[in-house]
C-alpha cells in the first residue's frame, strides 16, 4: 500500500472508529467482542483498502460478516449464569438507554441486524437489504416486527408488568 493510501486508511479509521465501535456494540452487547470484531473489520477492510466505491457500506458489511461468524462458532452457543462483580457495565447512557438496549438484545439476531442497520446506521431499506443479501420485503418485514416487538416491551415496562 502506497504511503497516500495508508494515511487515507488511517484518516478513515480515525474518523470512524468510535461509530464502527458502537455499532458492533449493538450487534453483540459486549465491549470486548464489539473492539474484536472492529479490529477484524478493519483488517479486512486494510487488505481490500481503495477497491470499494462505498467504503462506509463495505465496512459495515464485514463488520456484520464478522459477527455473523463469530456467532457461529461453537463456543458461542454457551450462555452466560451470571456477571462477574469486578466486571464493568459499559457506559451507554442513563436507564432509557440501557432499558432499550436490554430490549434489543432480546430480538432474533436478524431483526436486531435490520433495527441497527436502519435506525442507529440510518440506511435505507435497499441499502440494508443489500449488505444483509435479503430481500426488500424481509427487511421490511423484519423492521416491523423488531419495532412492533420493541413497543410491546415498551407498553408493559410502562403498565408494570416488565418480566
Amino acid at each position: 500500500m502506497k504511503a497516500t493510501e495508508e494515511a487515507a486508511f488511517r484518516e478513515y479509521v480515525v474518523a470512524r472508529l468510535d461509530g464502527l465501535r458502537r455499532t458492533a456494540f449493538l450487534l453483540c452487547h459486549d465491549w470486548h467482542t464489539a473492539d474484536d470484531l472492529v479490529a477484524t473489520a478493519l483488517d479486512r477492510l486494510y487488505r481490500k483498502w481503495g477497491q470499494a466505491d462505498n467504503v462506509d457500506a463495505y465496512v459495515r458489511r464485514i463488520l456484520l460478516n464478522a459477527w455473523l461468524d463469530e456467532r457461529r462458532r461453537p463456543w458461542r452457543r454457551e450462555t452466560a449464569t451470571g456477571e462477574l462483580p469486578d466486571r464493568a457495565a459499559p457506559d451507554v447512557g442513563g436507564p432509557d438507554e440501557a432499558g432499550l438496549l436490554a430490549l434489543l438484545r432480546r430480538q432474533p439476531p436478524r431483526q436486531r441486524a435490520v433495527l441497527v442497520l436502519r435506525f442507529y446506521c440510518d440506511l435505507s431499506v435497499e441499502e440494508t437489504a443489500e449488505i444483509l443479501g435479503l430481500p426488500v420485503g424481509t427487511v421490511k418485514s423484519q423492521t416491523s416486527r423488531g419495532l412492533d416487538a420493541l413497543r410491546s416491551a415498551i407498553a408493559r415496562e410502562e403498565s408494570g408488568a416488565w418480566t
